[in-house]
């Protein structure tokens, strides 16, 4: 019996032997595909089990709305290449242990002009290193990334077609309706063209654990993983909204979807068309967000330069109109204003002591930025700043309510122009590099600033 274990003993090692021979001489290093059929939709956790609509006596037809979009409707193949580390290979002789894998995400987008510009969901391609779209007669479709807005989740692509492609109409989502039937259209789970129905459930919808958008259109349409940048769309096959998230506790739909608003979409589309960039209207007043049980949006504070001060704004004004769009609570109103540019004029409706009044403001372009994790606001550089120190860019410190900078005694008038090495070219840029590093992390954070005296001055976080 021994000898009988000996014996498979040896020939165990042997195979073993050489396995690891072919492993190490013959095999050749290659590239690994993963593929990640079902796109990361983002979920918000629930802990109920909605209500389902029974649908048995729709009394409305949806075959016309369903045939306008299903064609402007496309699939979105995003492949990211990324780099690994395994040591085990660098330790059996196989060059430095790294190699490269592809990362495969699919999700859906929308053709919104006839020469080809497509909008979908920013965390649809964030990362990717080639974009394929597939339209809906199956022809696949190189796509050029035109622009990206990380914070309310949308991206605009652009292929190149020999023809006209059927592209969808904008619809105003302001006119939405909750109770109103709506389809979203999509390509989940890789099904191509797929088109469920529901109704508007709610507006100006806020997500517990989303700190950018504030002002979703909430419906029960059936959206799952591979909806995300598809479309929502009225009974007239109107856009009303491009499908973004669901709520959930299985990564699956069990009763609610979120999508933005098409008259966000359409500025943020026009605004990187026009600029490159998001341009954020503000009325320059800040908000009460502990009066709950009010219905409106309360200004607690209001900056004395602004165009709000000049139209005739007070602290205590409760705002209960946007250009005679109800607004209930404040996501309401960050939904307004998102859609719309500086220089606009908007007719503002308050509340001021139980008198209705309505003032006309011209929005400002937003120019102080917070730093969330540093607590400090800052502000693009003016001319005056770029020849006074003699820097391309900068972002200056207009405000510091928390410790960090404050224990350094850097406070207003200083100026951040670089952080980890990079030139800092303005606010926005310096905000979104210093809330990927909280205070107190792993991540070393060095940042150059100067001085109101212009002393150059160097400090590690």
């Amino acid at each position: 019996m021994k000898r009988v274990l000996g014996i498979i003993g040896v020939a165990f090692l042997g195979g073993a032997t050489a396995l690891g021979g072919y492993k190490l001489f013959v095999e050749q290093p290659q590239v690994i595909i993963e593929k990640t059929i079902d796109p990361q939709l983002q979920t918000v956790k629930a802990s109920y089990t909605p209500a389902v609509l029974n649908t048995s006596s729709v009394p409305t037809d949806f075959t016309d709305a369903a045939e306008k979009t299903v064609n402007t409707v496309v699939h979105v193949k995003n492949t990211a290449v990324k780099e690994v580390y395994n040591p085990f290979e660098e330790f059996f002789g196989r060059g430095d242990g790294r190699s490269k894998r592809e990362q495969v995400g699919t999700g859906s987008g929308v053709i919104i002009s006839s020469d080809g510009y497509i909008v979908t969901n920013n965390h649809v391609i964030d990362g990717a290193t080639d974009i394929e779209i597939t339209l809906n007669n199956r022809k696949k479709l190189k796509a050029n990334l035109i622009g990206t807005d990380p914070k309310n989740d949308i991206a605009l692509l652009k292929i190149e077609a020999d023809m006209e492609l059927p592209f969808i109409t904008f619809g105003n989502s302001d006119n939405a309706k909750i109770g109103e039937w709506v389809l979203a259209v999509g390509n989940p789970y890789n099904l191509n063209s797929t088109v469920t129905a529901g109704i508007v459930s709610a507006k100006g919808r806020d997500l517990e654990g989303n700190s950018n958008i504030e002002s979703f259109i909430q419906t029960d349409a059936a959206v799952n993983p591979g909806n995300s940048g598809g479309a929502l769309v009225n009974t007239r096959g109107e856009l009303i909204g491009i499908n973004t998230a669901i709520t959930s506790r299985t990564g699956s739909f069990i009763g609610y979807s979120f999508a933005v608003p098409s008259n966000i979409t359409k500025k943020i589309i026009d605004d990187l068309l026009e600029f490159g960039n998001v341009q954020e209207a503000i009325i320059g007043v800040s908000i009460d967000s502990s009066t709950s049980e009010i219905e409106g949006a309360k200004i607690s504070a209001i900056d004395e330069d602004s165009e709000a001060t000049k139209a005739g704004l007070r602290a205590g004004d409760i705002i209960t109109k946007v250009n005679n769009v109800k607004i209930s609570k404040f996501s309401d109103l960050k939904g307004q204003l998102t859609a719309k540019r500086p220089g606009e004029l908007v007719d503002i409706t308050v509340d001021r002591n139980g008198v209705e009044l309505t003032k006309t403001v011209k929005l400002s372009k937003r120019d102080i930025y917070e730093a969330n994790n540093f607590g400090i606001h800052l502000r693009d550089i003016n001319d005056l700043d770029k020849k006074k120190f003699n820097i391309k860019g900068g972002a200056k410190i207009v405000q510091t309510r928390r410790m960090g900078f404050v224990k350094y005694k850097v406070g207003k008038g200083y100026i951040i122009i670089r952080i980890n090495g990079k030139q800092i070219n303005n606010a926005e840029e310096a905000v979104k590099i210093l809330d990927l590093h909280p205070p107190r992390s792993d991540k070393r954070l060095d940042i150059e600033i100067i001085s109101p005296e212009g002393e150059l001055q160097r400090y590690r976080f």
